[in-house]
């Protein structure tokens, strides 16, 4: 269920695989909103700081790209899973909590049941925004395939959803994202009663949720 505090007006859940450049996207998407308005949120927070603190971590360093993060990587991957195959809203609930934005944007969506969750909690005000880059790009940003990571469900829960509301097409190619980017802000700023500047005279929330078309296709 959601958390009776701090309910939004409209929840973007971002996905991508590792070096798709997903939090890129999210916070360029935050600095065009404003963080008045627009909140990141990453899964990966709650998660890492309650494996720090039931294996004697340090959380901070966890949080970062780093060599010490990439030595827990594949343990922290193991014991997500066992949380969540008992409680699938654990880090859902924890990632929300207290958030007083009305822009939510998840920036590291990585499962069908993170999904669910915010389907059944927010409903009509939930969006897919799915990130895709070549292996090339990929790599050129630094990414290697790592066995017990690039094949386990945190990247692949969701290469067979297929329904994302959005596709943001970052092969780097800057204008082209920019473009896309910019078609992203539009739908947002229309959406009301976000009040998000610009928006005074855009049209209400639907009712019922529909998707938007996707940017692009959704196996690029």
């Amino acid at each position: 269920m959601a958390p009776q505090r701090g309910v939004p007006c409209l929840v973007l859940l971002v996905s991508g695989k590792r070096k798709s450049g997903k939090d890129f996207v999210a916070e360029a998407l935050r600095s065009r909103l404003g963080e008045d308005v627009c909140a990141v949120l990453r899964l990966s927070g709650p998660l890492k700081e309650q494996y720090a603190q039931e294996h004697g971590l340090d959380f901070q360093r966890l949080l970062g790209a780093s060599t010490y993060k990439e030595a827990y990587r594949k343990d922290m991957i193991r014991w997500g899973e066992e949380k969540r195959q008992a409680d699938p809203g654990f880090f859902c609930r924890k990632v929300v909590e207290g958030i007083s934005q009305p822009i939510w944007l998840v920036s590291d969506t990585r499962r069908l049941s993170d999904i669910q969750w915010f389907r059944e909690a927010y409903g009509a005000m939930t969006q897919t925004v799915r990130v895709v880059a070549s292996e090339q790009s990929r790599q050129q940003r630094g990414w290697e395939f790592t066995p017990g990571v690039d094949d386990a469900e945190s990247e692949c829960g969701l290469d067979d959803f297929g329904a994302f509301d959005w596709v943001l097409e970052n092969h780097g190619d800057e204008r082209r994202l920019e473009e896309q980017l910019e078609n992203l802000v539009a739908f947002v700023q229309s959406r009301r009663p976000c009040r998000v500047p610009g928006a005074a005279d855009a049209a209400p929330l639907p009712d019922v949720w529909s998707p938007t078309p996707a940017e692009g296709p959704a196996d690029a």
